[in-house]
């Protein structure tokens, strides 16, 4: 007798067992296991054994390994991407030789081949794909069971919703198409103020109540209105030149002062001064605790002053003309600390963070269309994005790290923008002319934005500190079409 153990189905027989004494069955591929069976004996002997070594008998069943989804609780090891051009072909063979000759259709479950059919890529949940780069913190270093999910620090936060449409529209007759002008500000007590023509008008927020403030008469036109910080004063740039202080609650005219030669087409207060800029190409420092007209005057641009606006901290002042210079000035000096020269059209959009000290953005006209960005503790230039038209204004919300722009030529459209990522989050129009004056409401939520179609339009584009959510319209806000005199 040949001592040589004979092979059948790929598997090694011992010697002295006769190959008629074993039944091999082979279940179809929708079965769950594979098995040999011995008849001729109450003991299952079953071995897979070396054919120049003695085999022993045991009890122990060794079912098939290719019926029992291995890849499904990720304990087959991925080839190594070195390893996988030149050895796949051998790594073939040896995976047939060790694990049967079908073990290969149950290696790719996303395939859709083999009979046990695609395993759910949730099952369980120990087989995990992590398709993104590894870093010190990934589950893929962790490991499955660090208890990190994947899908957790990969799903995109929900971009935040801002209504397309203005919930609120009031006509303003004679509402200048200047873009040099600024004629809306809002103020801290929640009262509108708008300059139309010779007059300038109150709205009360609160109430929808329209107030007179005053009129210049026939031979002058308000050119600027700008509310102090805290108190109901507001100041009022004439065409003439002249500089008027008013107090809001009793509509009572508190001074008047000169300096100019021509049109104040902007105002800037901070805690104790207001700094007025005219078509005379000079900046005044105005003091109402003092006598006289001006306590300083800024010499340094070439043309008409149209963008003017302190920091926060009230250290710095940043001013902006029709000669494409911005330029930036301190308290103890009447020379700009910096003049920055990278616009190509007129500065009137100027805005400082209120999240960051030194961070300064700027808007050109419509020969540059660009927003920058500006650190001016050194005066580098941090970022620009071209906005496609020409840039009107430039607010930056106090509840979130957010701005937002007004347009002129020729898409006279309104666009909120992240910071520093500069990524648009809404753009709104409906205004037919461009969007000449912006303003932002006490809370930080509303802006009202006034054109040379003659409306102002409320529009709720920024959430609340608490809630971060929009604000919801009330009796107050309800959508409509008043007359603002």
């Amino acid at each position: 007798m040949d001592s040589t153990p004979r092979r059948k189905s790929g598997l090694n027989l011992p010697s002295g067992m006769n190959e008629t004494s074993l039944r091999l069955e082979t279940f179809s591929s929708s079965s769950s296991f594979r098995g040999v069976t011995c008849i001729s004996s109450p003991r299952a002997i079953s071995s897979l054994s070396s054919p120049s070594k003695t085999s022993s008998c045991s009890d122990r069943f060794i079912p098939c390994r290719s019926s029992s989804r291995l890849q499904t609780f990720g304990l087959i090891e991925k080839g190594s991407p070195v390893k996988e051009g030149g050895n796949e072909a051998y790594a073939r063979l040896l995976k047939s030789e060790l694990f049967g000759s079908d073990f290969g259709s149950f290696s790719s479950p996303a395939g859709g081949q083999g009979g046990l059919g695609s395993p759910s890529k949730n099952m369980l949940r120990f087989k995990t794909d992590h398709s993104g780069p590894n870093s010190p913190y990934s589950p893929s270093i962790l490991g499955h069971d660090s208890g990190i999910s994947s899908e957790s620090s990969t799903t995109p936060k929900p971009q935040r919703k801002v209504p397309k449409t203005p919930h609120k529209v009031l006509d303003a007759p004679s509402l200048q198409d200047d873009f040099y002008l600024n004629l809306v500000d809002w103020s801290s007590q929640n009262v509108l103020a708008v300059g139309l023509g010779t007059c300038v008008y109150l709205w009360t927020a609160s109430n929808s109540k329209v107030t007179r403030l005053c009129d210049l008469g026939p031979n002058d036109s308000v050119c600027s209105v700008q509310w102090t910080r805290e108190r109901s004063y507001i100041s009022i740039g004439t065409h003439l030149g002249q500089v008027q202080v008013w107090d809001g609650t009793q509509c009572k005219r508190v001074r008047t002062m000169g300096g100019h030669q021509t049109r104040t087409s902007v105002l800037a207060w901070n805690s104790r001064t207001l700094a007025s800029g005219s078509r005379d190409r000079n900046i005044l420092q105005h003091d109402l605790r003092v006598s006289s007209d001006h306590v300083s005057k800024l010499i340094g641009h070439k043309s008409e002053v149209c963008g003017l606006k302190w920091s926060h901290d009230d250290r710095e002042l940043a001013s902006g003309g029709n000669d494409n210079q911005l330029l930036v000035w301190n308290q103890h000096s009447q020379l700009p600390v910096l003049t920055l020269t990278e616009h190509t059209a007129a500065v009137k959009a100027i805005a400082w963070s209120p999240h960051q000290s030194g961070l300064l953005a700027s808007g050109g006209g419509t020969a540059d269309r660009c927003v920058r960005f500006w650190n001016t503790t050194n005066g580098h230039q941090l970022n620009h994005v071209d906005t496609g038209s020409q840039v009107c204004n430039l607010a930056w919300s106090k509840n979130v790290n957010e701005l937002v722009s007004t347009h002129g030529y020729s898409q006279n459209q309104i666009m909120v923008w992240k910071y520093p990522s500069l990524s648009k989050v809404a753009t709104l129009v409906g205004h037919s002319m461009r969007v000449l004056y912006l303003a932002m409401s006490p809370d930080g939520q509303t802006i009202v934005t006034g054109a040379g179609d003659e409306t102002l339009r409320f529009w709720n584009v920024f959430p609340s500190v608490k809630t971060q959510t929009p604000v919801k319209d009330t009796g107050l806000w309800s959508l409509g079409r008043t007359q603002i005199r």
